[in-house]
């Protein structure tokens, strides 16, 4: 079998990773393959569309509501004689009813009654407009207003208050002791980071406690807006920082990265993972999915990576580490790092035994089986987190935004993993899948002298595990045959019973009559002789 055809489930190719609109930037499946800057363009054209025509539908119903309206007058023009009689009849009829403390309090006049319904009705009317205009003009604010100036100083306030009354509800009080802490720390540490930038420090300071209070309020939205909100306002700052105060690339960075930090240390325990998404079933899914690849071994996947070699072994433990530390992270810089220092360790770990650099195609299986073998808690929490809020700048370029395309390419593989993506038959695979049987491990003879122990022994007992499994199934074999055997056996007698009985039918016959005595008929019976007596004779 030749590499290309061993490789044919796994090879990925480095254009796949690049946004599908050609742009350069890395893609992301969450994002439909395009990378943050198209998606985001995309997104907006798709909403742009979506707003237009409900533009469009809300000036045809307005149309429409005038022109039934004024209809409406011009029919109560025509009618107004008939009505008034009408109306003069039922007012009599009520006026007769009613107490005398209800007639002092009654309007006096009939005409002032239907005027003033009329006033009602004509300020309904221009009511219905002020608010289809109101809707209007709060839509065009919405496309044209950054998403965090939105909420006015009363909702912002409102949002504060409910923050507040949620943090009180929370249940552990250890956690927010320890959340608290944390969110102090890099409280000061940004401001101390800012008094550096002096008065841009202090406008960005501003920004970011603005969209803070912005999002207290906006807790209620989708995560996707949410998220939304979260990327315009990196932009925003972002360029605000390059054209109003001239910065340099680096230093807008390294501003970027502290805003980051700064903000989701404040928000990661209502943004990630909450529960209005499905990512816990997400979570759950991948997780039980890796637990039934257990069996998948490093030869199946093409990993050239060789754990027999101690320096091997290391990084690939120190692989696993990182990608599982991710979850522990607040900010998503900060798993975007566990990421690279993981694929920073398989690069390694594939150097040490191939004594070359790695390649790509080298790369892709690894980590794949580091995700397996690690299966990290919250996968699809963490890459969603991360997709969602982090500074977009990172994912687009550079060796982060590469790992973590890596990885989203390495998790869709284990979702779709098939017999044929590990060469194997579908028979062996479904053994596999359900535990029925395990691939061949090595055998002791050919163990290498420094191998662990612990180890060989091991793998010693899931071979012994796997002989009692195949000892098992003989046995529940021969014992369904057994029962199988003695179930026919028994329907075999039955049936040659039921033969026997139908070819032999049971005749029951009457009773027969009492035989009489011997001697009934003997008349001389005086006449015999005396039966026999024994004699004793002396001898």
């Amino acid at each position: 079998m030749n590499l290309k055809s061993e490789r044919r489930g796994i090879h990925v190719d480095q254009s796949e990773l690049l946004c599908k609109k050609g742009c350069g930037y890395y893609g992301n499946p969450a994002w439909q393959g395009f990378c943050s800057k198209c998606w985001r363009e995309e997104y907006h054209k798709a909403r742009q569309k979506q707003i237009q025509e409900d533009w469009e539908l809300a000036e045809r119903l307005q149309r429409e509501e005038e022109e039934a309206y004024a209809s409406s007058q011009s029919t109560q023009g025509a009618q107004s004689l008939t009505f008034s009689k009408f109306e003069e009849k039922k007012t009599n009829e009520k006026t007769r009813k009613v107490t005398t403390v209800k007639k002092f309090f009654t309007a006096s006049s009939r005409a002032g009654a239907k005027k003033a319904a009329q006033e009602k009705i004509v300020k309904q009317g221009h009511l219905g407009r002020e608010r289809n205009a109101d809707n209007i003009l709060r839509d065009l604010k919405e496309i044209f207003t950054p998403s965090w100036e939105l909420a006015s100083p009363t909702e912002v306030l409102a949002g504060k208050l409910k923050a507040e009354i949620q943090e009180s509800k929370s249940p552990s009080p250890s956690i927010n002791r320890q959340a608290s802490i944390e969110t102090d720390r890099v409280s000061k540490e940004f401001i101390e980071f800012l008094k550096t930038y002096h008065k841009s420090g202090q406008d960005i300071y501003k920004q970011c406690k603005l969209f803070l209070d912005t999002m207290t309020h906006k807790r209620d939205l989708s995560i996707e807006e949410q998220s939304e909100c979260a990327q315009d306002f990196y932009q925003n700052v972002a360029e605000k920082l390059q054209t109003r105060w001239k910065m340099p690339p680096e230093k807008v960075e390294k501003a970027m990265d502290q805003i980051e930090k700064y903000i989701m240390t404040r928000q990661y325990k209502y943004v990630f993972c909450p529960e209005t998404t499905d990512d816990e079933k997400k979570d759950l899914a991948v997780q039980k999915r890796i637990r039934a690849l257990h069996w998948v071994t490093p030869q199946m996947l093409c990993v050239p990576v060789n754990e027999e070699i101690p320096e091997v072994s290391d990084m690939v433990v120190k692989a696993i580490t990182d990608i599982i530390e991710m979850d522990s992270k607040r900010v998503p810089r900060d798993k975007l790092a566990c990421i690279t220092k993981c694929s920073k360790h398989i690069f390694n770990a594939i150097k040490i035994t191939k004594n070359e650099p790695a390649s790509a195609d080298d790369f892709l299986p690894t980590l794949i089986y580091i995700v397996l073998k690690g299966n990290p808690p919250r996968l699809q929490s963490n890459i969603q987190y991360i997709t969602r809020f982090c500074n977009p700048s990172r994912l687009m370029t550079g060796e982060d935004g590469y790992y973590f395309t890596n990885l989203c390419c390495a998790v869709a593989f284990i979702e779709k993993l098939d017999a044929q993506s590990l060469n194997l038959s579908q028979e062996d695979f479904d053994r596999f899948m359900t535990g029925q049987t395990s691939p061949k491990k090595q055998e002791s003879d050919s163990w290498s002298p420094d191998v662990c122990l612990g180890v060989k022994q091991m793998y010693k007992n899931l071979d012994l595990l796997s002989q009692l499994n195949e000892r098992q199934e003989r046995i529940v074999s021969e014992a369904k045959k057994l029962e199988k055997d003695l179930i026919d056996w028994t329907d075999g007698v039955a049936k040659e019973v039921q033969d026997i009985v139908e070819k032999y039918p049971l005749e029951i016959k009457p009773k027969n009559q009492a035989l009489a005595a011997i001697d009934s008929e003997n008349v001389e019976n005086d006449k015999l002789p005396p039966p026999l007596q024994p004699q004793v004779y002396a001898g």
